[in-house]
């Protein structure tokens, strides 16, 4: 009965995702939360509530003890303009609530999407790509709010960009699609040049577009590691709003997380991180250490078996303030992040350029792999306008459409959905996994008992990350002998491990008097617990 109400619930759940057309708006996300609640399997809590009044939610998924054995977040939403991500997550919970045996051994928490009124834009009247939340906020530090945010000049719904002819452009048309504007350098000869602005008008004349925005804060640039002060969209200080806040508080109390998954675009999966040794020795520390950085390597491949599309003109591993690297800087976690998709590399074709100075750009592979798959509806044909910042000047509005570039045909997505789903079962197939063996009782003189026994770390991954270690937050691994301190003459009653490597073995010796039975407890809530009962 248990398993086709389990089939029952992932019917539904699936039949919410794949009956639209498009991504699910925040009423949608809302309701197949709501399905998945119904799932023995699963606890659905609000964090927050976000000053624009959305939920900001945790999914937790698991099977017995759920606070002490492995477990590994799995984080949506990170960037709202990456729609993608959050089906991703989304679907990832649907998916894992009903797989039994993974839940027996793992833990998920599932947080769906951490920028929801971001992620909001995308179904607005007016589509721009938002990072944004709903919080007031002065980016330019001028006094005033919001008083230059994007507009809507060819009154299409969506926010492009402008091309203004001018010699004192460092923009041109790109050769071999001319719809797409390439940079160039001041000796460029080129009688065609533009200058390059979002979509708006200069409305507080400062010589600057768009630069105070209706939006308030990035929950993906207002984190403590390298925190970027000053900078628009980050905050007057680090964790500063109520969904990064609420995130952390929760994330302190669950010891458990040995690893995180990231949907943003940040990426060490397709391609791991590098050791920096400058870096590493660094007080404040700004590579990843050594150790971590042949994990990430092992985890990469792993990524790449399973993955099928592989990344191209894609290279971001981070940006200050960003959650990714604080998971693993100041959280101690292992931690790993991909856009889960990126615009593959175009066909080439007869009529491509044979000057190797002109490269593909993002915009200009983009149309072209685009139209290869036969996918309209991505591009707003330069038209001509009147501005009033460039009078008696050509001024054109136009551009790549918001949200294309970054998050791909809805069709696309189960497929990509279902890898992903594979991948973080698999990693969670790699979790520290603790294991007594070799268990022997000898017989000493005057009733006293020798016990011996080795414990495995049985995984390939280590019980804490080498940060981790280093930052002494992590929870050490705890050994403990249930007889009394007055019946241990030799070895101690509880014993602290700080960390053991893959397949490390650590032999433990006892001798203590008396009979009965024992019991031996190690572990720590990230890596699990192992027991064993011993009969003296």
């Amino acid at each position: 009965m248990k398993h086709i109400t389990a089939f029952l619930l992932l019917f539904l759940v699936q039949s919410f995702a794949f009956s639209q057309e498009d991504y699910p708006d925040l009423k949608e996300i809302s309701k197949r939360l709501k399905v998945l609640k119904k799932n023995s399997n699963v606890e659905l809590s609000t964090l927050t509530e976000t000053m624009g009044g959305n939920h900001i939610y945790a999914l937790k998924i698991g099977k017995g003890d759920l606070d002490n054995k492995p477990a590994i977040a799995v984080v949506g939403g990170v960037e709202g303009l990456h729609v993608l991500s959050v089906e991703l997550a989304l679907q990832f919970a649907e998916r894992i609530a009903t797989e039994e045996e993974a839940l027996d051994k793992t833990t998920f928490y599932v947080f769906p999407n951490m920028s929801p009124e971001a992620y909001a834009q995308y179904h607005h009247k007016l589509r721009y790509e938002r990072r944004g939340n709903a919080t007031e906020y002065d980016h330019d530090r001028d006094g005033r709010l919001s008083e230059d945010p994007y507009e809507d000049l060819n009154n299409d719904g969506l926010i492009t960009q402008i091309r203004i002819r001018s010699p004192l452009g460092k923009h041109v048309a790109h050769p071999e699609n001319p719809k797409v504007m390439i940079e160039v350098d001041t000796t460029s000869s080129n009688s065609k040049r533009y200058q390059l602005y979002t979509e708006g008008i200069d409305n507080d004349k400062d010589g600057r577009f768009n630069e105070d925005l209706e939006e308030g804060i990035a929950f993906n640039k207002s984190f403590t590691y390298n925190f970027p002060a000053f900078e628009p969209l980050a905050g007057d200080y680090a964790v500063s709003q109520k969904e990064s806040r609420a995130l952390l508080d929760y994330l302190f109390k669950q010891w458990n997380i040995f690893a995180f998954v990231s949907f943003s675009p940040a990426n060490n999966l397709s391609s791991p991180l590098k050791y920096n040794s400058q870096g590493a020795k660094k007080r404040i520390v700004s590579s990843p250490l050594e150790g971590d950085v042949a994990i990430n390597k092992m985890i990469s491949e792993l990524y790449n078996e399973t993955v099928s599309k592989k990344p191209y003109m894609q290279e971001n591993t981070g940006t200050d303030g960003d959650f990714f690297q604080w998971a693993y800087f100041h959280f101690g976690r292992l931690s790993y992040s991909t856009p889960g998709w990126w615009v593959p590399e175009a066909e080439k074709d007869s009529t491509s350029t044979s000057d190797k100075r002109i490269k593909d750009t993002k915009e200009s592979n983009f149309l072209k792999w685009a139209e290869q798959e036969n996918i309209d509806n991505v591009f707003v044909d330069w038209e001509k306008i009147n501005h009033p910042d460039f009078k008696n000047q050509t001024v054109e509005v136009g551009g790549v459409k918001p949200f294309v570039m970054d998050n791909p045909p809805f069709s696309k997505v189960d497929s990509i959905a279902i890898e992903h789903t594979d991948f973080i079962q698999k990693l969670a197939q790699h979790q520290p996994k603790l294991e007594f063996h070799n268990l022997k009782v000898e017989s000493l003189k005057g009733g006293l008992k020798r016990i011996t026994v080795d414990l495995l770390n049985n995984a390939n991954l280590p019980t804490h990350s080498e940060l981790g270690q280093r930052s002494r937050w992590l929870k050490k691994i705890r050994i403990e002998l249930s007889a009394s301190k007055d019946n241990i003459l030799a070895g101690n009653k509880i014993e602290l491990v700080t960390k053991m490597d893959a397949l490390e073995t650590k032999s433990l010796s006892w001798i203590v008097k008396g009979n009965g039975k024992l019991n031996l407890k190690a572990g720590a809530p990230h890596s699990g617990f192992s027991e064993l009962n011993i009969n003296l």
